[in-house]
């Protein structure tokens, strides 16, 4: 029975209305009251009207500025952030079983980047090859290789009609016109602007008969949801890197409003890794393991950015790095550097960004990443 008119003028709004093991969205009565709030919310354990579980929100909800969780963050932290606001986490005591949804901590994450040694020469830190772009898209190919030179000091091999963009813009790239002429690599990424006629088709199933790590995006997971054959079972690494789109082509489904269901069972369904892309970037192994990350801000959200991912992934992956440590951390550093470029460090705000200025900025977010080494 309470009114707006009971609001008074607070300063601070405590969200208590429902607990951790609620569910659906905010009911008529509540829903009007926290519309009418004005003051900064602290939600307690979870914002009212947000699934804890899946992050969804399927009607009205709290957007706190705060959240303070007991014990263990729960899923909804990192699903929902733009809900939570800043989440606060209690020690209680609690003893706690393996969790199944980790999100890697910075100093992690520059702890495992491959940087030279001093025994390493271009080979030992890892070859990897590229066959992405095309006359159609030829953007997609410098994109993706310009990524992977970026992201470690090993070598890059590019396979593909792109080879005089890719050259005239990284000349340290070692090109070939087929992936039957590229020499040696240590893992493949495939897809990105390569098209999705025969020859395409042809060329993935060659790649994807190595024994070696595989990134499939784009293209190739659009030859994939026609051919689910040619990696299903596979027993080499693999990698699939959709959106929210190409999810749905994948598996006939949207990943919505269970991300984390979602990829999980793709993976255990075609016995492979995925990562869903997004603002909160979700990479499950088959056995239902889930790295989590969120991106601070969508300012990702540019055409070209998947492109510059998969070429950041594909050389993680030809160092030898895991495949769920690859794609994490490649997220990771994806996402700072594309923050870091919408920031002037010169004025306040930021402003929108394409993908070549992600690309510029991978170097900068693998150094401030690896400075949280020592800091950690």
């Amino acid at each position: 029975s309470a009114t707006s008119d009971h609001l008074g003028d607070p300063d601070i709004v405590l969200d208590g209305i429902v607990g951790i093991s609620g569910r659906g969205s905010l009911r008529p009565v509540a829903a009007a009251l926290v519309d009418a709030i004005s003051a900064p919310i602290v939600a307690v354990d979870t914002p009212s009207g947000v699934d804890p579980d899946t992050g969804a929100t399927d009607g009205p909800a709290v957007t706190a500025a705060v959240t303070v969780t007991f014990g263990a963050c729960k899923p909804v932290h990192a699903l929902a952030p733009t809900q939570c606001g800043r989440v606060d986490l209690v020690d209680i005591g609690l003893t706690l079983p393996e969790a199944r949804l980790v999100a890697a901590e910075p100093s992690e994450v520059g702890a495992i980047w491959p940087v030279p040694g001093a025994d390493d020469d271009k080979y030992s830190q890892g070859v990897v090859g590229i066959r992405a772009g095309s006359a159609r898209y030829p953007g997609a190919g410098v994109l993706c290789t310009g990524a992977a030179v970026a992201a470690t000091s090993g070598m890059v091999r590019y396979a593909g009609s792109g080879a005089s963009e890719v050259l005239a813009r990284f000349p340290e790239v070692v090109v070939s016109p087929s992936v039957a002429e590229t020499g040696r690599v240590q893992a493949w990424v495939v897809g990105p602007g390569a098209g999705t006629d025969d020859e395409a088709c042809a060329t993935l199933r060659d790649i994807l008969a190595t024994d070696l790590p595989v990134l499939v995006d784009a293209d190739g997971l659009t030859l994939l949801a026609r051919v689910p054959d040619l990696v299903q079972g596979r027993s080499a690494p693999t990698l699939l890197t959709p959106h929210a789109g190409e999810f749905a082509r994948l598996t006939g489904n949207r990943p919505e409003p269970d991300r984390v269901g979602a990829v999980r069972s793709l993976a255990a369904d075609w016995g492979v890794h995925v990562l869903l892309k997004g603002r909160v970037t979700l990479v499950a192994r088959p056995d239902g393991h889930v790295f989590v990350n969120d991106a601070g801000g969508s300012w990702a959200s540019t055409a070209g950015a998947g492109d510059v991912l998969a070429g950041i992934i594909g050389s993680l992956l030809s160092s030898g790095m895991p495949v769920d440590l690859a794609a994490a951390a490649g997220a990771r550093a994806h996402a700072l550097a594309a923050n870091l470029a919408a920031q002037d460090p010169n004025a306040s705000g930021a402003a929108p960004i394409s993908a070549s200025a992600i690309l510029s900025r991978i170097g900068d977010s693998i150094r401030l990443l690896r400075t949280h080494i020592a800091e950690s």
